[in-house]
């Protein structure tokens, strides 16, 4: 994957926004006791200056499908942007048991800060907990822990805000073309886990607001392969559909694959997660692909920035807190045709 526009976004975090506007700054301004009336403001310093070295230790699992791959890539990324921090990676695990030694290793090597994206965040739970109570400080990323205890700061998704988003998305389009009584479709990832239940959740939610509701169901695996194979069981049980919305870029691959193979295109299809392929295909709006929900990989280049913040002991600028924050979500905006070269650089490759 090619890391998009460094120079313009320092990918969130170097020299730019929480979310995407708060600029990274260092210390922040203390009320003066002559002004104890005045409210505290951010004192506006420069979180992209240089400051303390320090050694960045990072784990993640094995980069099996296009989304875990970015996340690793734009968290090396934004670590050689940062002259002032030593990244020590670890290889992917295959399972949860290598990741948890891999963390033990970087706990032994007495690394400044931990940023660990957890194969499971239960299972992790106990060595992020050791690495905290080593004086280690652990940013969590995306699936959290089991304990508030194990982290000192979280950033993640916003999964149930993501189906709600595809739901008012849908609901619109479907209202725009005088739709009644639509066919909605819902191919979910897996259904086991706890984030699937949270978008499928929001999902429900946003569309019964609209007096709507889900029609047709099946769940993938996050796999183009499981795409493909759930997608063609859901066109070959439906003889029409309205709009569909499939949880996952990468296995919307298949889901194109299979619709494509089908020769469907009464109905419009909204993905989720914002890979470039599906953002070049609502660009293109030559097919079913209409619109994505962000669920972005760079996160992890914010978790990058946010652990050297908190191994320098500072502050995140234009906020009036001293401390780095306790959680960060990141939004789930709606990327369409009107919007879409907005979100280029932050797609990623499937």
């Amino acid at each position: 994957m090619s890391v998009p526009e460094t120079s313009r976004r320092r990918l969130l975090f170097g020299s730019t926004a929480i979310g995407a506007s708060a600029v990274l700054t260092g210390c922040l301004a203390n009320t003066p006791p002559q002004q104890e009336n005045q409210a505290a403001v951010a004192a506006g310093g420069d979180n992209a200056a240089p400051g303390k070295h320090v050694t960045i230790g990072f784990s993640a699992p094995a980069a099996d499908h296009g989304w875990m791959a970015a996340m690793t890539t734009y968290a090396r990324a934004q670590a050689e942007e940062l002259p002032d921090v030593t990244f020590r990676p670890t290889e992917g695990g295959s399972d949860v048991s290598q990741q948890i030694a891999q963390v033990e290793t970087l706990i032994n090597a007495k690394v400044d800060v931990l940023v660990v994206l957890p194969a499971d965040g239960k299972a992790m739970t106990d060595v992020a907990l050791r690495a905290t109570r080593a004086g280690i400080p652990v940013v969590n990323v995306d699936r959290v822990f089991d304990s508030p205890e194990a982290y000192r700061v979280w950033i993640g998704g916003d999964n149930y805000g993501m189906g709600v988003n595809a739901a008012d998305y849908i609901a619109a389009e479907l209202g725009r073309a005088n739709v009644t009584n639509p066919v909605i479709a819902e191919i979910a990832g897996t259904d086991s886990l706890p984030l699937t239940q949270e978008r499928s959740a929001g999902f429900r939610d946003g569309l019964a607001r609209h007096g709507l509701r889900v029609t047709r169901r099946v769940a993938a695996e996050f796999t183009a392969e499981t795409g493909e194979r759930q997608a063609t069981n859901l066109l070959q049980a439906a003889s029409h559909l309205d709009a569909v919305w499939n949880h996952d870029d990468d296995q919307g691959i298949g889901v194109v694959s299979a619709v494509e193979a089908a020769g469907r295109d009464e109905f419009f299809m909204v993905g989720g997660a914002g890979s470039r392929q599906m953002m070049d295909r609502i660009r293109a709006g030559n097919g079913v692909v209409r619109a994505t929900v962000l669920y972005s990989p760079s996160m992890c280049s914010s978790a990058i920035s946010l652990a050297r913040l908190l191994a320098q002991a500072r502050g995140v600028s234009d906020l009036a807190e001293h401390e780095v924050p306790r959680s960060v979500t990141t939004y789930s905006a709606v990327v369409t045709r009107d919007n879409v070269d907005q979100y280029l650089d932050v797609g990623f490759a499937s």
